[in-house]
């Protein structure tokens, strides 16, 4: 190996990711493993999660299945719980989890806002609270956030998403400013629509997608491999210097 890859390897490490069992999750915890990692892998339900058990152990790491509920407040703490005795400490978080529940402002309910809180916002908290102890005490980790070019610049009819990943950008930010002294590295990946299941269910109608195309210089969305590309350097030794960062993975939407 040379010293690039070492950079770039995550061999030796645990990860835990979060909405794991398809979508973007699927692929950050695919290619963690083929990078090296062992992989706990988060979903609503163990069986979602066979798929990239067969990933995982194909590249000879080790996975745990975990099934929990992230929008339930106990939630977060037992998933990392059970992925610690399932694997050791925790290295590597990726806080993968996630809804768009879009609509209008006017016709937002107060159930789909704290529903779109709780699992975008909460939960990414509560698991990087539960992570951090053991990072410190083992000298280091890494957390990535999966946030939104809608947390940076408005989008109509995203408002509990948002404000969600806003919020989520922000939280980055402050987890920086507490950690980094723990050799701790958190930092957020913003990508515009990815044609995961839940971005197509809400850009496949032209009507919908085409300005958004309109409006980004390379016009065209993204691909969950392109995410987990960026995920791998944040999640490697590679970012030493990184943090507290917003990664913009838009195309250029943001830059015009």
């Amino acid at each position: 190996m040379t010293d690039w890859q070492s950079r770039f390897s995550l061999a030796g490490r645990t990860a835990l990711v979060t909405g794991a069992s398809r979508g973007i999750g699927f692929e950050i915890a695919r290619l963690f493993a083929e990078a090296g990692a062992d992989v706990a892998g988060v979903a609503r339900s163990a069986a979602d999660l066979a798929p990239l058990r067969g990933a995982v152990e194909g590249s000879g790491r080790r996975f745990a299945a975990v099934a929990a509920d992230l929008s339930d407040p106990a939630g977060p703490a037992a998933a990392a719980r059970a992925a610690e005795d399932a694997l050791g400490r925790i290295d590597i978080l990726v806080n993968s989890a996630g809804i768009a529940l879009v609509a209008p402002a006017l016709d937002l309910d107060a159930q789909a806002w704290d529903r779109t809180m709780a699992l975008n916002l909460r939960a990414p908290f509560l698991l990087s609270q539960a992570v951090a102890p053991g990072m410190i005490a083992a000298g280091g980790g890494k957390i990535v956030m999966i946030s939104s070019q809608t947390g940076v610049v408005a989008m109509k009819d995203h408002a509990a998403y948002a404000a969600s990943k806003g919020g989520l950008n922000a939280l980055t930010k402050s987890l920086c400013a507490e950690w980094a002294g723990h050799n701790i590295q958190v930092n957020a990946i913003c990508p515009t629509v990815v044609m995961t299941p839940m971005g197509r269910a809400v850009w496949s109608d032209p009507a919908r997608a085409d300005p958004l195309l309109a409006a980004t210089p390379l016009g065209r969305f993204g691909e969950p491999v392109e995410v987990a590309d960026a995920a791998l350097y944040l999640a490697s030794s590679a970012s030493g210097l990184v943090n507290g960062a917003t990664l913009m993975l838009d195309g250029g939407f943001t830059s015009v």
